[in-house]
This record gives C-alpha cells, structure tokens and sequence, in this order.
C-alpha cells in the first residue's frame, strides 16, 4: 500500500512552493506569494504527523478489505519480492498519482502535476537530519556553469555535446555524516642539512643529519563522510569543502523543489575512511613545522583517533548522470559554492587525428632545421 507524503501549497493560490536559494523563505511560482520557513512549518506541522502515521492505516485497512461480498483479490496482491526491495510507492496528495521511488527518498517531484513532494516518514526519529545546508545555487547556474565546462573541450565528441541531457540536472540534498573528534600524532623525521663552501680549488660539501621529533594534538569538527552509496566518493570529496558556518538546524521547509536522499550507508561503515583522512590532515599539517632542512624523511609515525560526536546533516548538490556509448559519465556540482567536477569523454577519432598533426609538425620542422642548419 503506498505511504502518505506531503506537498508544500501556497497558502494563497494552492499552488505548489519551492525553496528559494541563498533565503530563508519559500516562493510561490504562481502568485509570486513569499513565506517564511516558519510559516511553512508551523502551517503543515499537523500534516506532516498525520502522514508518518497514514502508512500503519493504510495496512490496517487493506487488512479489513481482503474479502468483499466473495471476491479474490489474492492474485493481484502478489508483492515485489527482491525485485522491490529497494523501491516504495507513494500517492500524490495534489493529483493523486502513485508515485515509486527509491526506498531512500526523502524528496522528489511528482512527475504528472510537478507539484514538490515531502515524504515525512524518511525523516523522522532517528533519520531526521541535525543539520542542512540551503542551496546558493540555482538550476539556472548549475546549467551555466555545465555549459562553460564544456566550451573549450577540443576533444570532446560533438555529439556527445549535442546529445546530452544538460536540462536534466537535478538538485539533490546528499546526505552527509559529519564527525568531530581529535588525533593524537607522534611522528620521527630524519632530516639532513647540507651546506657547501670552496676550500683552495676544491668545493666541499658536508652534510649534517639530524632526529626532529614532533608531536601534538589536531581538533577536527564536521569531517564529511557521504552517507550515500548511489553517489561516487570521488565526486562528493571534490567538490569539497562546504562552509561550515552556513548550516542550519534541519527544516524540510528548505526541501520543496528539490530531491533528497536519505543514508543508506551506517555512520560506522565510514569510520575507517574518516580516520585516514584526519591522519593524513594531521600529518601534513605537522609536515609544515619541519623546515629549514634539505631533504626531510619520516623515520616512524604514530596516531591515536580521540572519537567525537557524530551529526547527519544533507548538503546540496546538482547532479548530472548520463550515459553515452555504454559509459556512465557523472558531473556534480557545490550547490553552495558552486564548485563543479565532471567525467568528460574523448573523441579518439579527434585524439589520434591531432596527435598525427603535431608529430607531422614536428618532423617538419627537425627537416627545416636541419636543412638549414
């Protein structure tokens, strides 16, 4: 039976609100009506809870109506089985259409009316995120700014530029494990300085080698740790860092007009991923207090991870996947800071074509030099 979801309406038209990016405050495309998050959240409190609680209803009442005046629904209640395992379904509060989703959706659009629709129960207990952060971005730029990425690509296939589905980018709250804790290092250079100086008609060297022990203590707060499988590692850290100062306490009031996902991977599953990077944070910051020295080689390192608190926060990002060619190719981009990282293919054809050029080139110039020289 499909669980209940939740569409934030303009109070004064009925029609669908979205987040306004860089504000606090909600829009409506209709009527142009402004809200504040508040409003929103004070208006559809009592909505909202009533459609955690819809889908232990629902069930009660496909219960009661298995057996009507001697009808057999028993052949179409077959489930999904494995097939569905990862899938929910959802009815559409403005038009009524069943909508499927991925299991960890927490926000998504309904493709009929295109109403902007919240799904309460991802987000409650002990999956509400503590924090979010709006998005700075909007659709327009995250276009822009794909488009400029491509302008200069020699080699990248026409048709794959012509071809692409660039209005398809969406804007997705990623979730986001954020770890605060210490890291204890206690780390062993050998180090040489080298100092060179003319005696009579010789040049002497010496080289002097020394022990340098450093030690400390680095504080971390907020390691990001992406805290979902369908979004490529790589990507996530690279259109880091996120400004930190700019989270907020969660609302889904910042969700309308945008997808979001909950986690599908455990805060523990990353821990060995978030201490390697905390040590190599904290070896490079102690690298830096080594100066002075001609070469500098680490002799014996030690660590020892202090754990902190953990918080699940969504962060925003605008994410295009496409396929070409059987390739699977994945541009994000910060929705925050706008930063932008993107698979690009190769026209082998232009690749191989320029590179013969330029050997060309090459051997025609050695035989001009020759010639003449």
């Amino acid at each position: 039976m499909p669980s209940e979801v939740t569409n934030y309406k303009c109070p004064s038209c009925n029609g669908p609100l979205r987040y306004l990016p860089g504000t606090d405050r909600l829009t409506c495309d209709y009527c142009g009506s402004e809200f504040s998050i508040r409003q929103i959240e004070d208006l559809y409190a009592e909505k909202d809870a009533a459609a955690v609680a819809a889908q232990q209803k629902a069930e009660e009442k496909k219960e009661q109506s298995k057996n009507i005046d001697g009808w057999d629904f028993s052949s179409i209640e077959q489930d999904w089985n494995s097939e569905g395992a990862d899938l929910k379904q959802y009815n559409c509060p403005s038009c009524g259409a069943e909508l499927i989703c991925d299991a960890t959706t927490a926000a998504t659009s309904c493709p009929y009316c295109g109403n902007p629709t919240i799904v309460p129960g991802q987000l409650t207990g002990t999956l509400r995120p503590d924090y979010v952060i709006p998005f700075r971005y909007e659709k327009k730029a995250a276009i822009e700014a794909l488009k400029k990425y491509y302008k200069g690509k020699y080699f990248l296939p026409k048709a794959f530029h012509d071809d692409n589905h660039i209005e398809e980018i969406k804007g997705i709250y990623a979730p986001f494990w954020l770890y605060d804790g210490q890291v204890s290092a206690d780390i062993v250079y050998h180090t040489t300085r080298s100092h060179t100086y003319r005696s009579g008609d010789e040049e002497v060297t010496t080289t002097d080698h020394y022990r340098v022990h450093r030690g400390g203590t680095i504080s971390f707060e907020h390691v990001p740790g992406d805290a979902s499988s369908k979004l490529p590692d790589p990507h996530m850290d690279s259109i880091e860092p996120y400004d930190y100062s700019e989270l907020k306490p969660f609302s889904t009031g910042y969700l309308p007009g945008y997808m979001a996902d909950k986690y599908d991977i455990e805060a523990l599953d990353q821990i060995d991923r978030i201490t390697k990077r905390e040590k190599a944070t904290a070896r490079n910051e102690i690298d830096k207090t080594v100066m002075g020295f001609s070469t500098v080689q680490v002799e014996s390192e030690q660590y020892r991870i202090i754990p902190g608190k953990v918080h699940y926060a969504l962060m925003p990002v605008w994410l295009l996947t496409t396929n070409w060619k059987g390739n699977r190719y994945v541009f994000a981009m910060n929705g925050q800071t706008g930063k932008l990282i993107g698979d690009l293919p190769v026209d082998k054809g232009r690749f191989w074509l320029s590179t013969l050029l330029g050997g060309i080139g090459v051997a025609a110039v050695g035989f001009l030099l020759s010639f003449f020289f």
